[in-house]
């Protein structure tokens, strides 16, 4: 049977996966870091922050554990597509639903929006395709802008679907597959971030909450979250380096 290797030093995600790997019946070994890679290992599960370790391996790489388990027991399969759709509700923790010829191979809720491309990327290295296509709901403009940003590094093959027919439903992943089955609009260029005010002091709110009570991020800080060229954590790290003396008055 193929066999996944956890390879972390976060005790979280370690516990988290091997959690989940038992109760699907997965067998899985855990490896440090300089310990070389058995050849019955398929593939690698780790964190966003350890990716860069793990060069030249096939990895799953993400902060949460349930994504990991669950797309690693999907990929483990493999497969070669002739047509693979991938549907994303936008939001601070987007929904995600991943059609092969039209079946349903994966849908869940990622931790973030900068969490859509790697999940997507990692995806791909595990399958083939002949046709790629990204179909983004157009609501929550902000969180949506900043995951197509992201995603034109991937294709440009990317619609904006107008979700007016997902509304009622319970969860992002439904939300998500309705996207991923509804034909919307070619998007003609890469779109430009504008976080409004208020997104800016929301995600200020939220680095508070992150840090528990300890760092409020600046507004400028805040911005390149919103724009997704800073992940909140890194912002925090940033803002502890510059001082809390040195936010926003």
């Amino acid at each position: 049977m193929k066999v996944v290797a956890v390879v972390t030093e976060d005790f979280r995600f370690f516990y988290e996966t091997a959690r989940r790997l038992r109760e699907k019946g997965q067998p899985f070994i855990s490896l440090g870091f300089s310990n070389p890679l058995p050849l019955n290992v398929e593939l690698v599960l780790t964190t966003e922050g350890e990716r860069k370790r793990l060069r030249g391996r096939k990895v799953i790489a993400s902060d949460d554990p349930d994504w990991a388990v669950k797309a690693a027991l999907v990929l483990l399969q493999g497969g070669s597509f002739n047509r693979l759709v991938v549907g994303v509700d936008p939001g601070p923790r987007p929904g995600i639903a991943i059609l092969g010829d039209g079946k349903v191979l994966l849908g869940d809720t990622l931790l973030s929006p900068e969490d859509v491309a790697p999940a997507i990327r990692d995806f791909l290295s595990f399958v083939s395709t002949n046709e790629l296509l990204l179909r983004v709901g157009h609501g929550d403009p902000t969180n949506r802008d900043r995951i197509i940003n992201a995603l034109w590094d991937i294709t440009r093959n990317i619609e904006m679907v107008d979700e007016t027919s997902t509304t009622g439903r319970t969860g992002h992943p439904d939300a998500a597959l309705v996207i991923a089955h509804t034909r919307g609009e070619l998007l003609p260029s890469r779109p430009r971030v504008a976080p409004t005010q208020g997104e800016v002091r929301d995600i200020q709110r939220l680095s508070r909450i992150e840090s528990a009570g300890a760092i409020t991020i600046n507004s400028s800080l805040a911005r390149q979250v919103a724009v997704g060229a800073l992940t909140l954590k890194e912002a925090i790290e940033k803002q502890k380096r510059k001082g809390v003396s040195e936010g926003d008055p």
